[in-house]
């Protein structure tokens, strides 16, 4: 009775090992869609036009000059009044027709509406902060540093009359900008441009004039957004020039497409049913960890993967976490932000949380997929499976033999095959093996040798073979190994006489 109960255990422990495999599975397949369904075609190709548009279009007569080429305060100017004054403002058709109600905005490549007005921020250091050799100060009194925030100038300059030559805090949640030379943090010199192209173009050329770019000048951004109502993606760009301490400029830039409106079409709803799918994951996860800590206490944690466990529930939370504070932003900050056309829209914040949501459930597949499901669900199953194989014994319970028992029993319910029963009854009605060999005319000492040999195969496959549950592992008897030698001795000479009647059949066939 007790072989049954513990034979009946292991099923139950197979069959559950299944159902939390195929819960797994769901989980990765819910997670998979997650990740992939907050992205599309669109978002490449979209930054890619922009890109191209603004850091491949090259000044008027000089090939050479685009945004990553600029080298020089003159390269930078240049840029300023050519291709990037040429690239925001789309106030007429390629023919000068005016198609449609501009509504006082422009529609970059006719598609793209420019929110808002950009914005152009500066951050400079002070002097004197560094030292100048005392041999050379006769020929440099000045001397600038790299970009600290402890080493920023806060101070007004030039002609301190607008907000580009006074310094301003920041008023945003955005954050620090890591760029090459440094972290750059919020506030500066800033202007914003205006709705008017010419009026932005004597803007740049007064800044040029009145040596707005000074020597401690390190670093300066040009921040602007753009919507595509065909795609439904909002496109974050910010282009970077800094100026080291060694002089020259250092050019780089972020293009953030990104679907700040979720919820529009019926696929946005599809993936907002799977995000709460995976919150009703991530429940019963938490749930069951929590009963194996409390089952298991302190030794729970001495398995590397229930650490991996407690990791995978941690970023779930965390991305959780991070869509929740996005999507509340996004429903505060949106409106406000749409509305204020006149001024520049930090689209820049919303952008990147949105981006850290999206490197943190990518993080998290990473994990789950890194997670072998076949050692970290079935690791007690598998081990005791690799056990019995070490020994040479067969396992006490195969995965195997129970999906062709359930295959075997489904195809008896259908009908699509005979019941075990009446196969018994067919072989039993077949006669007896034996007597049919001696009508066919077989010598009587191979059926008595065929009849031990099979007794000796039956009696020690019951013995080290059975698929009945045991205890433990039966070691072979001096008996039983002479018996094992003399049904090895008797497979040979079966062998041998084979291979001699094989032999002469082939003579006979090459006689013929």
């Amino acid at each position: 009775a007790s072989k049954h109960k513990l034979h009946y255990r292991k099923e139950v422990e197979i069959t559950t090992t299944l159902q939390e495999l195929l819960l797994y599975f769901i989980f990765l397949i819910n997670l998979c869609i997650l990740t992939f369904g907050m992205v599309n075609p669109h978002m490449y190709y979209l930054n890619k036009v922009m890109s191209s548009l603004f850091l491949d279009t090259s000044v008027p007569g000089e090939e050479r000059t685009n945004f990553k080429s600029i080298r020089s305060i003159t390269d930078f100017w240049k840029f300023m009044e050519g291709p990037l004054l040429e690239g925001l403002y789309w106030d007429s058709w390629y023919n000068n027709q005016q198609l449609y109600n501009l509504k006082n905005s422009s529609r970059i490549y006719y598609e793209n509406i420019l929110l808002g007005v950009p914005r152009v921020r500066q951050l400079k250091v002070r002097n004197n902060t560094c030292k100048v050799y005392s041999s050379f100060q006769s020929l440099m009194s000045e001397c600038y540093g790299k970009y600290t925030s402890a080493n920023e100038d806060l101070s007004n300059f030039g002609l301190q009359i607008n907000t580009e030559w006074r310094y301003s805090t920041s008023n945003t949640n955005s954050p620090w900008h890591w760029g090459f030379l440094g972290v750059y943090r919020n506030g500066g010199y800033i202007f914003t441009l205006s709705k008017s192209k010419s009026e932005t173009k004597n803007k740049f050329i007064d800044l040029r004039l009145n040596s707005w770019i000074t020597r401690g000048t390190r670093v300066i951004f040009i921040d602007f957004s753009l919507y595509n109502a065909n795609v439904n993606l909002f496109c974050i760009i910010r282009l970077v020039a800094e100026f080291p301490a060694t002089g020259g400029i250092l050019t780089s830039w972020q293009f953030y497409s990104v679907k700040l409106l979720r919820y529009v079409s019926y696929y946005d709803y599809f993936i907002a049913s799977c995000e709460i799918t995976f919150c009703i994951f991530l429940f019963v996860f938490t749930t069951q960890e929590v009963k194996k800590i409390k089952e298991f206490k302190s030794a729970y944690f001495k398995s590397i993967w229930n650490w991996l466990e407690l990791l995978l529930l941690l970023l779930c939370f965390v991305a959780v976490s991070f869509n929740t504070y996005c999507n509340v932003q996004i429903f505060l900050l949106l409106g406000e932000l749409l509305e204020s056309t006149e001024q520049y829209s930090d689209f820049y914040f919303l952008a990147c949380w949105h981006i850290y949501y999206n490197n943190i459930i990518a993080i998290t597949i990473f994990f789950a997929w890194i997670k072998n499901m076949f050692l970290a669900i079935i690791n007690d199953t598998y081990s005791e499976v690799k056990a019995d194989y070490s020994i040479g014994r067969r396992p006490d319970f195969e995965l195997g033999k129970m999906i062709k028992q359930s295959y075997k029993n489904v195809l008896e319910k259908f009908r699509l095959k005979k019941a075990r029963k009446d196969e018994d009854k067919k072989t039993k009605g077949s006669g007896d093996l034996a007597e049919q060999a001696r009508r066919e005319g077989f010598d009587e000492n191979e059926i008595q040798k065929a009849e031990q040999m099979k007794k000796w195969k039956e009696r020690l496959e019951k013995k080290y073979y059975s698929t009945e549950i045991q205890d433990d592992y039966q070691p072979v008897t001096q008996e039983e190994f002479r018996e094992l030698f003399l049904y090895a001795v008797e497979l040979e000479k079966e062998l041998h006489y084979i291979n001699l009647k094989l032999n002469q059949v082939m003579r006979k066939v090459s006689a013929l």
